[in-house]
C-alpha cells in the first residue's frame, strides 16, 4: 500500500480528538511529501540535525515534533521553529530549551517524558522527579517553555497486559499532574503514548496523541 493509502487506513481508525504524528526519521523528502499532499501535517523527527534540514526544505506549514532524545547542544538548532518537544528528561534540558526560546522571542512547548517501561535503555524521569521539576523555583522563574502534558513509551513486548498496565499508569500520573499543578489550564492537555506496535492499546487507555512510523511509511529500508 501506498503511504497516503496507509494515513487512509489510520484516519479511519484513530479517533477524531487523537493528534497523529508521522515520524518521519530516515525518511526522504519525497516520502514525506507524500504524506503531506495526503493532508499529514504533524511529523516527528529523533535528530535535530535531521530534522533541521528537513524543515528548510519543506512546506512551512509542517508541525516539527521532536520525538526522539534530545541533546542539550542540539536544542539551538530547533528552538526557532519547532511545534513540540516530547522528549523532555531533566531539568538541565529544560533550562537549556527555556534559554534558546529567550534567544528567539517565543514560548516553545514540550512535554515532560516520564518513564514508564521495564526497559532500563528507556530515557524519562520518575513521577517524583517531574513532582519536584514542577515545584521548583526554577522551573516557576522560566518564561520561554509551556508543559502542555506527558509523554512516555511502554515497554517493547507482545504482553498486551503489560503494555496497557503501564499506559494505564502513565494517564494516572498525567491526571494527577494536571490537577496538582495546572488546574484551569487548559495548555495542559497532551498525553503521548503510543507507536506503530502499541497505539491502540494508547489510545484505548486515554492517549490523544500517537507517534506512528511504521505503519505509515513501511519498515525502514
Amino acid at each position: 500500500m501506498s503511504i497516503a493509502e496507509n494515513l487512509a487506513t489510520l484516519r479511519k481508525e484513530i479517533p477524531e480528538h487523537v493528534t497523529l504524528v508521522a515520524v518521519s526519521k530516515t525518511r526522504t523528502t519525497a516520502e514525506i511529501l507524500e504524506a503531506y499532499d495526503a493532508g499529514q501535517r504533524h511529523f516527528g523527527e529523533s535528530k535535530a540535525q535531521e530534522l533541521t534540514p528537513k524543515a528548510e526544505e519543506l512546506p512551512r506549514d509542517i508541525q516539527w515534533h521532536m520525538v526522539g532524545h534530545l541533546q542539550s547542544n542540539k536544542v539551538k538548532y530547533i528552538a526557532p521553529f519547532v511545534s513540540l518537544i516530547h522528549s523532555v528528561d531533566k531539568m538541565k534540558l529544560l533550562k537549556v530549551i527555556n534559554k534558546e526560546g529567550q534567544k528567539n522571542e517565543r514560548v516553545i512547548p514540550v512535554l515532560l517524558q516520564l518513564h514508564i517501561a521495564e526497559e532500563s535503555t528507556k530515557f524519562g524521569m520518575s513521577f517524583e522527579e517531574v513532582c519536584a521539576l514542577l515545584e521548583s523555583d526554577i522551573y516557576h522563574q522560566m518564561d520561554a517553555i509551556e508543559v502542555q502534558g506527558l509523554m512516555g513509551m511502554a515497554t517493547f513486548t507482545d504482553d498486551t497486559d503489560q503494555v496497557r498496565k503501564e499506559f494505564r499508569q502513565l494517564k494516572a500520573y498525567f491526571n494527577t499532574v494536571r490537577d496538582t499543578y495546572f488546574k484551569g489550564r487548559e495548555a495542559f492537555c497532551t498525553l503521548s503514548m503510543g507507536m506503530t506496535n502499541d497505539y491502540r492499546h494508547g489510545i484505548d487507555e486515554g492517549s490523544n496523541m500517537v507517534r506512528i512510523g511504521t505503519a505509515i511509511f513501511g519498515a525502514r529500508k
